[in-house]
């Protein structure tokens, strides 16, 4: 067994503070002003799918009026998605991916969820339903969210089946689609909504990515939707 003193020599050697070493899982968002990031949409929103009138832009801060979603006109496949998001007192949400069918999404796409945890509401419905958890499928591993109003950052990165997200620092969920097989029960045997009628490991990780709009009566902002292709 290595000496307290041995320890902190190894320490001072890797240039490793023990008192600022995180407790928990984190990781450092992506420099987005790096060379290979881009805009998701376009300032005026003109390279996006959506209802006439639904989604606006004002001072760089996109919101919704009603629950329709907006899109990207083109398919992505191995990409970091980098966002900040801001919620109201109970915003239910999300950022789609690997949509195949932007029609009829629900089944044919996966959805990292928003929401404002700090609503009873949501604080009282499965943990799948929380912010930054795969919705319906897997849970974070802690409630990272901010209090409504507060701006949050979210990283998304998709690279094969792989989703990992990451939220404000900590690094919350990571899935491996392909081992969800199953339409009704989760891996670890958690029911699965019925409305997700496939498979995760079905879906063609490449596809459109979306967000939804004010669902549940709560609205939902955006700015600075960045995606970098791996």
């Amino acid at each position: 067994m290595k000496t307290a003193a041995t320890i902190l020599a190894l320490s001072a050697l890797l240039g490793i503070s023990l008192a600022t070493a995180p407790a928990g899982p984190s990781g450092a968002h992506p420099d987005t002003a790096a060379a290979g990031w881009k805009d998701l949409f376009s300032a005026d929103l003109s390279d996006a799918r959506f209802p006439e009138g639904v989604w606006t832009v004002e001072d760089g801060v996109l919101t919704a009026s009603k629950d329709r979603c907006i899109w990207t006109n083109e398919m992505h496949e191995n990409y970091i998605l980098d966002l900040e998001f801001k919620t109201a007192e109970g915003t239910n949400s999300g950022v789609i991916v690997h949509c195949s069918d932007r029609d009829k999404w629900i089944p044919n796409s996966i959805e990292i969820q928003i929401a404002d945890d700090f609503a009873e509401k949501w604080a009282k419905s499965p943990k799948t339903w929380q912010c930054a958890a795969i919705f319906g499928r897997l849970a974070p591993t802690r409630s990272a969210v901010k209090k409504p109003g507060e701006w949050n950052r979210m990283t998304i990165t998709c690279k094969g089946r792989m989703i990992r997200v990451l939220l404000n620092g900590e690094a919350v969920t990571n899935m491996d689609m392909s081992k969800w097989t199953e339409v009704k029960k989760n891996p670890d045997g958690s029911k699965i909504p019925a409305w997700l009628s496939k498979p995760a490991a079905t879906l063609d990780p490449k596809g459109y990515i979306g967000l939804q709009g004010k669902h549940a009566g709560a609205p939902v902002f955006f700015r600075n939707l960045k995606i970098k292709d791996l």
